[in-house]
Parts: C-alpha cells; structure tokens; sequence
C-alpha cells in the first residue's frame, strides 16, 4: 500500500540479498523507521517486542528468521534451535507455529549446504502468498461493501467500524480487515471507517489511522467505548475486524475489545464480519473460549502511554496510580454466533465447521497429522 504516494510492504528483503528491512511498528505514527534483521534472534525479539506483529506478519517474520538462521547454522541442530526460538516468541497467533511448520517441512528433508538458499526462496514464496491471499479477502469482502450501498441513498458514504489494526501493517500487504476497503476506496465508493483507538496499544489510534490518512481513505479515531453509541444511532453500515486465530467451530480470537463490538453489533443488527487468511483457521482447536491461549502481557501497556509533547518530545507518562495492580489479556474470543460472516481469499463463510472445512480441506489435512 502506499505511504504518502510511495508503495511500501510491512517486510521485505534488502538490496543485499540476505538481510531482512521491517517497518519498526513501535515508532509510528510519530516516526518512520526501518529496521535491519540479521539474525534468527533478531527476528525473534522483533516479534516478540512488537517492532512487527498482526498474525500474517508475524508468520512472515519467522519465515525470513528461519531462512536467516540457516544462513549461520544450516545444520539439524541449527533448524531445531531456529524453530524451537521463534515458535515461543508469541502465543496466540496460529500464523507463527504454521510458517515455521512450512519452513521446517522444506528444509528438513534436503542437504544442509541447500537449506539457506532455499529457506529464503520458500520463505519469499510465503510473502506472496500472503499478498494474494489478501487480495483475496479485498474481491470478496468488496461485494459485501458495495451491498451496503445499495441499501444507502445515492450518493450517501458507507460506515466501517473496525478494531485494532488488521492493516496492510499486520500483514505483508493490502491487509485483512482493511483489504476490502481500499479497494472500495480505489474503485470510488465513497467509504469512511471509524477507527477503535484500540487500548492498551493503541493499534488503531496509532496504526490504522496512520495508514489510512496517508493511503487517503477518510476515517475518524474513536475512543474504544464509543462503538455501541454509533451503532444505535445508525451510524455503522458494517463492522469488519481482523484475527490472530479462528477455531474449527468458528469461534475468532482477536485483540481484546472485539467481543464487546460484536455483542454490540448484534444488540443493534449491524452485521459483524471477520476478515482471515487461511492460515489463521486452527483445526486443531474445537472451542476457541476454553482451547486458545490467551496471551496476558505486561501491565507497562495499561499503565504507561507514550505520545508527542506540544514542543515535538516523545514522552512516556504514567495514568494509573502506583501500585494499583493491572490486568493485560491482550486478547479476547468471540463465539461464532456472534459472527455474520468470515472473509476469506475462498469467499464470505458461514462461521461454522461444515463451511470452513468445505472451502479449506487441505487445513483440516493439515490439522489430522
């Protein structure tokens, strides 16, 4: 997607051939940073720290520390060492544990002095396959936008509330929850997304609307609370949010906060769509609410925020008391009857086993062994 006119992907390889560039999350929106990857463990702590995340970006970071592991150690030990780094470095993204699985099943079987060359080539090859696959969700979740403008008087906008940033900064490109709108905003539909600032992180105060405004798509930062108020009043033609994991049964695993929008999107007959890359169904999960690890990160996020002073400073300032304790899931489930649809790069899904597993047999092979 386009940062001030210029195309830019979340991750990609460098001139050098070898080394990895990343958009350093943590800096936006009052920076633009990029950062440079050399190693297995630079990788690791880049998902780990969130310099990148969002779930298909997650899986593509690994990809490319696997591949910069082997260019060190391409031996057995060296594979397994690489894996067994990256696959803890977050819990809850299913993305992660499949693209190191696709990049250990590559490399395990063919010669240690191959292996390098081809973790990058394999490791590039899930790159694309993201971006396609977002291109994917972008067709499909589109007819479900331009639905709502028939159902809208001519020449009136079409309101998308979404959560947390299921951008093309969570992906490679394009993104999930955002892929249908900017290819609604391209083919000029007129379109406006109220934006969840989306607590403790303010991923879309901070991300989402960053990429929004210098993609150019109309948009509005709302506090997190503030989506029921909206819905009542007729202001949201449709929700669409993004995932970190699908259960088989249709449950959605995503940024804590979104079972909240859906309990309210149901309240108020608003349809509530989740936009997924296959990667993120997890058959081996039947109940999303009692089988997904939520993960619980540290309470600096509640307690501290980080923000520009009126002289151009960046700050980090405390809100909460001392020594008031703090909670931080930073996840939460959403059960699939609160759930209208799933868009996928294979069409708009019941949220049910029966449909998921029809549109993708080969996760569900996946999942057997």
């Amino acid at each position: 997607m386009k940062v001030d006119g210029k195309h830019f992907r979340s991750i990609w390889r460098e001139r050098d051939g070898w080394s990895v560039g990343a958009i350093d999350q943590r800096r936006l929106p009052h920076e633009f940073v990029v950062a440079r990857l050399t190693s297995c463990e630079d990788a690791a702590v880049a998902i780990r720290d969130m310099l990148v995340r969002g779930a298909p970006l997650i899986g593509a970071t690994a990809a490319y520390g696997m591949a910069l592991a082997m260019r060190e150690d391409a031996s057995d030990a060296g594979l397994k060492r690489a894996y067994d780094t990256l696959v803890v470095a977050r819990p809850t993204a299913i993305n992660l544990k499949w693209a190191l699985d696709e990049m250990r099943a590559t490399l395990a079987p063919i010669d240690p002095v191959e292996r390098a060359e081809a973790a990058y080539a394999r490791a590039d090859e899930i790159v694309e396959q993201d971006v396609e696959i977002n291109r994917g969700i972008a067709g499909n979740g589109l007819k479900l936008i331009e639905a709502s403008v028939t159902r809208k008087k001519p020449g009136e906008t079409v309101n998308v509330l979404t959560h947390c940033n299921a951008g093309w900064l969570a992906t490679v490109d394009w993104g999930t929850a955002t892929a249908p709108i900017y290819l609604a905003h391209e083919r000029g539909i007129k379109i406006h997304v109220w934006v969840d600032e989306t607590r403790p992180r303010n991923q879309g105060a901070s991300l989402t609307a960053w990429e929004l405004g210098h993609h150019g798509v109309p948009h509005t930062v709302i506090p997190d609370n503030t989506g029921g108020h909206l819905m009542q009043h007729g202001m949201v033609d449709l929700a669409i949010v993004g995932t970190d994991r699908v259960a088989a049964n249709g449950d959605v695993c995503n940024k804590i906060g979104t079972y909240l929008k859906a309990l309210a999107a149901h309240d108020n007959n608003v349809p509530f769509y989740v936009a997924l890359p296959s990667p993120t169904i997890d058959f081996a999960v039947n109940d999303g609410i009692r089988d997904i690890p939520i993960e619980q990160r540290s309470g600096a996020e509640v307690t501290d925020m980080t923000g520009r002073t009126a002289d151009g400073r960046l700050e980090t300032v405390r809100i909460v008391p001392e020594g008031s304790p703090v909670a931080n899931y930073a996840f939460d489930v959403t059960p699939a009857r609160l759930v209208t649809g799933l868009i996928t790069e294979r069409g708009v899904l019941k949220p049910d086993r029966a449909s998921l597993a029809a549109a993708f047999p080969e996760r569900v092979a996946a999942a057997a062994e």
